[in-house]
C-alpha cells in the first residue's frame, strides 16, 4: 500500500514537471496578434504548425476559419429549423449569405489562394472582409443574437489571421 501512494506521488510529480514542446515560431508570432492565447490554442492544435513558417502558420488559421464558418452555417441551418421570431429568421437568413456567399465562396478562397501565391497583401484583405462579415452577421440582430460566441470566435480568429499575414509585408 505504501510503495503504491510512493509510486503515485513520483509520477504525480514527475507528470507536473513534463513539459509539451512548443513551437518557438508558434509563440514569437501569436506575441504579435491581437489574442496570444486564442493564437497558440489554435496552431498548437493543429499538427502542421510543429513544421511551419509563418505562411504555413497563416494558412493553418484560415483553414481554421473555414472550419468555424462551416460549424456556424451548420448553427445558422438549424436554429432556422425551430425558431418562429420573423426579424430572428431574417437575421439568420442574412447571416447565411454573409457566411456562404462572402467568407466561403469569397473571402477565404481569395484568402488562400493569395498566400499560396505569395501575395499576403490580398490574403490579408480576405481575412479582413471574413471579419467584417461576421461582425456584419452578429450586428444583424436585435439585441441578443443566437450566435453570439460563433460570431466572434470567426471574427477573433480572422483577426488573428490578419495578424499572422501582415507579418509576411
Amino acid at each position: 500500500m505504501r510503495s503504491s501512494v510512493f509510486l503515485l506521488c513520483v509520477m504525480g510529480i514527475s507528470l507536473t514537471q513534463i513539459e509539451f514542446p512548443t513551437s518557438d515560431l508558434v509563440k514569437q508570432t501569436c506575441k504579435r496578434t491581437p489574442n496570444y492565447d486564442l493564437c497558440v490554442k489554435t496552431l498548437l492544435s493543429d499538427p502542421r504548425s510543429s513544421h511551419a513558417d509563418v505562411a504555413g502558420l497563416a494558412m493553418v488559421m484560415v483553414d481554421t476559419i473555414k472550419a468555424k464558418t462551416i460549424a456556424t452555417l451548420h448553427r445558422i441551418s438549424e436554429l432556422l429549423g425551430t425558431t418562429r421570431d420573423p426579424k430572428t429568421k431574417a437575421a439568420l437568413r442574412g447571416c447565411v449569405e454573409l457566411y456562404d456567399n462572402a467568407v466561403l465562396k469569397a473571402d477565404l478562397p481569395s484568402a488562400m489562394e493569395a498566400l499560396k501565391t505569395g501575395v499576403p497583401k490580398f490574403a490579408e484583405q480576405g481575412t479582413n472582409d471574413a471579419a467584417n462579415e461576421a461582425d456584419s452577421c452578429e450586428r444583424a440582430f436585435s439585441g441578443v443574437s443566437p450566435i453570439t460566441s460563433f460570431n466572434r470566435n470567426v471574427s477573433d480568429l480572422c483577426r488573428v489571421a490578419s495578424a499572422i499575414i501582415r507579418l509576411l509585408l
